[in-house]
């Protein structure tokens, strides 16, 4: 009977809507088609391309605020990111559902819309009463709208939601199977409603003019399709080749969409080619130390005591490598390409396997001898990139955003292979007499994005031993984990420390497995440094899983970076540049004097900001509460597309993409269901809107902070309350054991209004003759004495 009824409104609101839209559009129809050239029938057709689009914008807007077009709404339990279930009104329209905390449907009370277009809707089975069912994204990608039916941004404030589905529960099996039939009715009718409208309109405007339309066609030659086509290059490989020429022509017009090809963009900074590396040799890495280096260490090993944390100890120049611990983070990219294959595996036992082997493959280079890079300065940045074969580029953009702690953040991604990585690394260091651990902190997390997979990797610390007896020599030790949530695969890596009596076949040896929930698939072991093989559990086949030879050394991608005399005062190579030319023409006090200035500078830089309140805000990065991570403020998480984007360059410390058309920039997820991103922060992909040059990275700060002082304020007043449940609890239980405490007291003697209600005369009376009779047998002691 409901489906009649919503039929029938269906039916009414559409006829309204196509009886206005005809009579606004009736004098702006074009003229006759058979007196226009091939250019004017051209700009018709944009014209009615144009009016088409705005119309079907226009129809999906008014039955999003059209209250009478709703197919089904009613109270229904959502989960929560936290498994947790929230009561929430959900009103179902055709093509979305509105979510609300009330039937009141107030901006204030709005949740959010999911667009059911991109959804499926399945049953769920659930042990509990009523009935579930789920609606996801069949890739995982998000279901929510940007805005709400008012315009709407920051929903009302409830438990987090996931973001590629939601899972609902209905109070009963017939009103979940009511449920189940009304989305797929207002999946199909949303379609068919756009169709329809769609197709009834275009008959009106094209019935009279179809046979001249089609004469006027027929009188154009093969070769005037072949210039047309060849003109306006609509063949998809030719658009990648043509760039931004060949979709600029001298009769198209300019758009309020702005569908031309976006020029406006920002220089490109310049890189070199950096062909020169250092590899240190297979094995052991050992250092052997001149007397007077000895006696340094000596005199260093006097200032620390075991369990110290090293990181605020100034280390001699001779055990540093002329390089920066952010330029040292970027080693593990040298074969990112193996990334770029991992996108591509559709098996995920085999994406899980490729991950890995890229992993791997950022161990083996070693610098000669035992050096430490340079602990980079507060603000210091540093920025790269890598070219693969099929020409894309992977950026590194990387800064040193805190200094107590030291703690370094640095962003890697390549859209046109489809991956990005991001990771914020806190840098601790513990010295344990005879050796010391240098460990690094933090989570590493690798997205494919056309897959929508997220991986998650630590890294292992390095051990020095041989400070005081023995040769002094550095290896890798440590427990690493590769997850990814959402195929189940998880990778445990065990980089394992030498033994005291081994010999070289224990020096570097690495052992790990490839898990599906508890079932082992597959086997790791090898050196890390030469060769890793792995063996499958099902086959028994061995193979090779990386061999660092000199084929493998070959195939390193080039490193591109920034020359020097167009790096910025705070760029890693710039900033010591000094040091490293004194470390690497042997001249150690030279070194030690420049790094002395560096420090010097840094230190006064901190008083500066402590004297006068002002609070370090780093420039490239921000830091996201809900993750507890630093975030890349221009990260893009859109897949790559191949009709739009034409490829990646970097401008400013800003990895942007050159595109035909503008494009939303997908933000971070944390932030997005958070609502924190407003209209003025948003940033199309070409880095050309203005807003982006007034720092968003600021008012995202300003957001976050505003929301963990609410947080804040939350948890006190939580505090404050559970202290008062506290006291009525505990008054509660005493009047349970004693419950004459609370008898109302009918004494009218002589101390009853100074003793308290609450406590029986009897009980005052007993206490004054006890006091009493002690007070005199102390007077009576007291003379005996004497």
């Amino acid at each position: 009977m409901w489906k009649k009824k919503f039929f029938a409104r269906l039916a009414n609101w559409a006829t309204d809507s196509r009886d206005k839209y005809d009579g606004n559009q009736t004098d702006k129809t074009p003229g006759d088609p058979s007196k226009l050239n091939r250019k004017e029938s051209y700009k018709a057709q944009r014209k009615n391309y144009r009016r088409e689009k705005k119309r079907v914008a226009s129809e999906l807007l008014n039955s999003l605020q059209d209250p009478t077009v709703v197919v089904l709404a009613d109270w229904l339990k959502v989960r929560g990111t936290l498994k947790s279930w929230t009561k929430l009104w959900c009103v179902l329209k055709p093509g979305m559902m509105l979510l609300y905390k009330s039937p009141k449907l107030k901006s204030s009370h709005w949740v959010g819309t999911i667009m059911l277009t991109s959804c499926q809707v399945i049953e769920r089975p659930s042990k509990k009463d009523g009935f579930c069912f789920k609606l996801f994204h069949p890739l995982e990608q998000s279901i929510w709208a940007p805005r709400g039916p008012d315009k709407e941004t920051i929903g009302a404030v409830v438990q987090p939601l996931p973001t590629a589905y939601l899972i609902f529960r209905a109070p009963s099996q017939a009103a979940g199977k009511c449920w189940m039939d009304a989305l797929e009715l207002s999946l199909r009718c949303s379609a068919l409603l756009l169709r329809s409208n769609s197709s009834l309109g275009a008959v009106q405007g094209t019935s009279a003019s179809d046979n001249a339309q089609i004469s006027h066609e027929t009188q154009w030659s093969e070769a005037d399709y072949e210039k047309h086509f060849n003109e306006h290059d609509l063949d998809g490989d030719s658009q990648n080749e043509g760039g931004p020429a060949a979709m600029s022509g001298v009769d198209t017009e300019s758009e309020s969409d702005q569908e031309a090809v976006v020029e406006d963009e920002e220089p490109e900074t310049p890189y070199v080619p950096l062909t020169e590396e250092e590899f240190g040799s297979v094995g052991e890495q050992v250092e052997e130390l001149a007397d007077e280096n000895k006696s340094l260490i000596w005199i260093l090993v006097k200032q620390v005591r075991p369990g110290m944390d090293l990181s605020k100890v100034v280390l001699p120049t001779f055990i540093l490598e002329p390089r920066s611990f952010l330029d040292k983070l970027s080693d593990s990219y040298y074969h990112a390409d193996i990334l770029s294959r991992a996108v591509t595996e559709d098996d995920p036992f085999t994406r899980m396997k490729t991950v890995v082997q890229w992993y791997l493959s950022g161990f083996y280079k070693k610098p000669k001898g035992l050096k430490k890079p340079y602990n980079p300065i507060l603000g210091e940045t540093f920025r790269c990139y890598w070219e693969h074969p099929n020409g894309s580029r992977t950026f590194y953009i990387a800064e040193q955003v805190s200094h107590h702690p030291p703690v370094s953040a640095f962003y890697v991604t390549n859209r046109q292979d489809g991956f990005c990585i991001s990771c914020s690394i806190l840098a601790k260091s513990k010295f344990y007499g005879n050796s010391t651990s240098a460990v690094l902190e933090g989570v590493a997390t690798l997205t494919l994005l056309p897959r929508g997979e997220t991986y998650t990797l630590n890294t292992p610390y390095a051990h020095c031993k041989g400070i005081l007896v023995g040769t002094l020599s550095m290896e890798l030790g440590g427990k690493v984990n590769i997850e990814c949530e959402n195929t189940g695969y998880k990778t445990e890596l065990e980089f394992k420390l030498k033994p005291f009596l081994g010999g070289s076949d224990y020096t570097n040896l690495i052992s790990g497995k490839i898990k599906l929930g508890k079932e082992t698939m597959a086997t790791i072991s090898g050196h890390w440094d030469t060769e890793m093989t792995i063996k499958e559990a099902k086959t028994g086949e061995e193979t090779v899983l990386f061999k660092a030879d000199a084929d493998t050394k070959h195939k390193r991608l080039v490193r591109y970076v920034v020359p020097l005399d167009a790096q910025l005062p705070n760029e890693s190579e710039r900033l010591w540049e000094k040091v490293s030319l004194a470390i690497r023409s042997d001249d150690q006090v030279g070194a030690t004097e420049e790094k002395t200035v560096l420090e010097e500078a840094q230190r006064n830089s901190a008083k500066e900001r402590k004297a006068l309140s002002i609070e370090w805000m780093p420039v490239h990065f921000n830091f996201d509460p809900i993750i507890t991570q630093w975030v890349y403020n221009y990260a893009d998480l859109r897949p790559w597309d191949q009709r739009n984007d034409l490829k990646q360059y970097e401008a400013n410390y800003k990895v942007l993409t050159k595109t035909r058309h503008r494009a939303p920039m997908v933000k971070h997820k944390s932030v997005s269901i958070l609502g924190l991103q407003h209209d003025d922060e948003k940033t199309d992909s070409t880095g050309s809107n203005p807003d982006v040059n007034k720092e968003p990275h600021q008012k995202s700060n300003k957001s976050i902070r505003k929301l963990v002082s609410a947080i804040e304020k939350m948890n006190h007043t939580l505090e404050e309350q559970t202290k008062q449940l506290r006291v009525i609890q505990t008054n509660l239980e005493r009047i349970h054991y004693n419950p004459r405490l609370m008898a109302p007291s009918t004494s009218t003697g002589r101390y009853a209004d100074i003793v308290p209600r609450t406590v029986p005369q009897t009980v005052v009376i007993k206490s004054m003759v006890y006091a009493f009779v002690g007070l005199a047998a102390c007077f009576v002691m007291k003379w005996m004495f004497k």
